[in-house]
């Protein structure tokens, strides 16, 4: 997740109420894991915790790039818990905290009454200290003083360092006042900081939105600001002592906010209203980093355009753009850094956008259309698993699922499953998402994903397809981070009813080196087996392989080759690809004599002439000492040795 760049440790002002806990915070970011751990820091509203626990991460990230960072308040891990386990990926939640770092949690106290929650937290707690990762928290209080939290939970917070933040003296006061007033350019006459700075505000947040007001009535309300008027300036903002609610809904609650409530105070009695509010809302978006041409268009109208409804709109446009942020930001946090994702004019380009990274930056391996159903030619020995495979097709996930197939190489599973993902994506006109690979791709895009850090985005690739069909199931033996990612994502695909189709090279139960829990998976749906062809499919295969456009194979050479034995179709189509390459050479027809002696080592009763004159060959070429006229069995040349 991104960290807000305005919160830096060289921005963050020090002073005896904060010097421990930024002194903790720096030595945590140059050594993750090995000096506080967890560092536990708490202090009231407005005192800056927020700003040091980010700070904390930017520096880390800085000091070492390769660092994985999450940062996130309780709230919003508690919504991204709840999403997960609604949409049954908490598995997927888990695993993706395996891959951080250093994880910075905000506003801890509110896992008071989320039980669940804490038995998640306690889990993530263990899990990431167990390995020597770093965890800062923040809260409004002490562990100990968070109302019904589970006592083991107190314990570990309780277990590193635990650091408060108190209200800033007089001095840091004015050193805050002085920071923000080079921050935005602004001077006022001596004394004037000082003046606020002796003034009862109890926090930071407090003391920035006085300094807001000031330099509201001084550039927009053409009033002098002396230290003398400073009282009567700030008026019931001194005597509430008190932040203001931010203008727009939703909003972070800064100095920026506080800034636009004085801004409007200042300028409400001289510009029309409806200008006013949209000149806050205009400066309110910009500085939470948002586009607001809409708005600033709107500004160009001499009356009313409707003020009203446009913010609406245009903050239901920002919410959309914030839910896909963080639906984003656990896949790929390089969207979110993107411009698409801050412009509410770009709202189904970003919606486009972040379906493409969910579902995956490519697109899902396709079943292959040239291993169509069509092609496929069944017979007694591979005539339940074609059965199985239409009723996969006719109601995909209901029935038969998972089906696997298995037999030995060449015996045509590959085509099988392809033929299914086809007729499946046919069948429903391409609106199903079908993934068709072998196990050995699957295991290197699974490498590739973790090398490459894009673990979730590879996840999710898989996890948003309607039928995945897995080829060659038996290379996974041994990989064991493969089998696991395997294992989620049939249970997964399983519990959305989402048709899973396996093939391997022998029954569930002898695949050896593969867990045990995805064998017994394998097993739990059909499994049929595909066996060597019979004579019945060998006569159909020689058939079709020996056809010549619309010209039918000889009855009698389909005849003598299916009744020769073959273990597989790859074998039978090597037969006929080896008869077509000696017919070739032998400027010959292939009958049942010439297969006969191709394939027996028998002899033809004359050898085969060459068409002297039609090709213009020169005598000399046809010297029988230069020329092989009978070729020796194609499988008996001798292959090149590599050197």
């Amino acid at each position: 997740m991104s960290l807000d760049e305005r919160y830096r440790f060289e921005n963050f002002v020090v002073g005896a109420a904060n010097k421990l806990a930024v002194a903790a915070a720096n030595a945590v970011a140059h050594a993750p894991g090995a000096a506080y751990n967890p560092l536990f820091i708490y202090s009231g509203s407005g005192l800056g915790k927020t700003h040091l626990l980010i700070a904390t991460g930017q520096l880390a990230h800085q000091v070492m790039p390769e660092l994985t960072i999450y940062y996130a308040t309780l709230d919003e891990f508690v919504e991204q818990l709840h999403g997960a386990i609604a949409a049954g990926r908490s598995d997927a939640f888990r695993q993706h905290f395996d891959t951080i770092d250093m994880l910075l949690l905000d506003d801890v106290q509110f896992l008071a009454g989320h039980r669940e929650t804490q038995s998640e937290m306690l889990r993530l707690f263990n899990a990431l200290q167990r390995t020597g990762r770093q965890i800062v928290l923040t809260s409004d209080r002490a562990p100990a003083e968070i109302s019904d939290l589970d006592e083991r939970l107190i314990t570990r917070f309780s277990g590193g360092l635990i650091v408060d933040i108190g209200p800033p003296d007089y001095e840091t006061r004015v050193a805050i006042l002085r920071r923000k007033c080079e921050e935005r350019g602004a001077e006022f006459e001596q004394g004037v900081v000082e003046e606020v700075a002796r003034l009862g505000f109890s926090n930071v947040r407090e003391l920035q939105g006085a300094l807001n007001r000031l330099v509201a009535c001084a550039t927009l309300g053409q009033q002098r600001v002396t230290r003398g008027n400073v009282r009567a300036l700030l008026g019931e903002r001194l005597d509430a002592s008190k932040t203001l609610t931010p203008a727009v809904s939703g909003a972070v609650g800064d100095e920026f906010s506080s800034f636009l409530h004085e801004l409007a105070d200042a300028v409400g009695d001289t510009i029309a209203p409806w200008r006013a509010r949209l000149g806050e809302a205009i400066t309110e978006w910009q500085q939470l980093g948002y586009r607001v041409d809409r708005l600033e268009r709107a500004l160009e109208h001499t009356d009313d355009p409707g003020v009203a409804e446009l913010l609406a709109a245009f903050e239901r446009d920002v919410d959309r753009l914030r839910r896909l942020s963080a639906e984003a930001a656990s896949l790929d946090g390089a969207v979110v850094d993107g411009d698409l994702l801050r412009d509410p004019d770009r709202v189904d380009e970003a919606e486009a956008l972040v379906a493409r990274v969910v579902t995956g930056a490519g697109p899902l391996p396709a079943p292959r259309p040239e291993l169509s159903h069509a092609a496929f030619e069944a017979g007694p020995s591979n005539q339940l698993a074609v059965h199985a495979s239409g009723e996969v097709v006719e109601e995909p996930g209901r029935k038969y699922n998972p089906l696997y197939v298995h037999g030995p190489a060449g015996v045509g599973k590959t085509h099988l499953l392809h033929a299914i993902g086809g007729e499946l994506v046919n069948a429903s006109g391409g609106a199903m998402r079908v993934a068709c690979l072998g196990a050995h791709q699957f295991v290197d895009e699974l490498i590739a994903a973790l090398q490459e850090g894009a673990i979730e985005r590879w996840r999710a690739r898989y996890r948003d397809v309607d039928a995945l069909l897995l080829d060659d199931v038996q290379q996974c033996a041994g990989t064991e981070r493969a089998q696991e990612e395997l294992f989620h994502l049939f249970n997964n695909l399983y519990a959305d009813g989402k048709q899973i189709v396996v093939a391997g090279d022998r029954p569930p139960r002898a695949l050896d080196g593969i867990d045990e829990r995805l064998r017994s998976r394998f097993g739990g749906g059909l499994v049929v087996e595909i066996r060597p062809p019979d004579r019945e499919l060998r006569a159909r295969l020689f058939a079709r392989a020996l056809a010549d456009g619309d010209a039918a194979a000889d009855p009698e050479l389909v005849e003598y080759l299916a009744a020769r034995p073959a273990t597989s179709v790859t074998e039978l189509l090597a037969t006929v690809s080896r008869l077509r390459q000696a017919a070739t050479i032998s400027d010959a027809a292939i009958t049942p004599a010439f297969a006969r002696a191709e394939l027996e080592g028998t002899t033809l009763a004359a050898a085969p002439t060459l068409a002297r004159g039609a090709v213009g060959i020169d005598a000399f070429f046809l010297d029988r000492e230069k020329v092989v006229w009978e070729w020796p069995d194609l499988s008996g040349l001798a292959s090149e040795e590599l050197r």
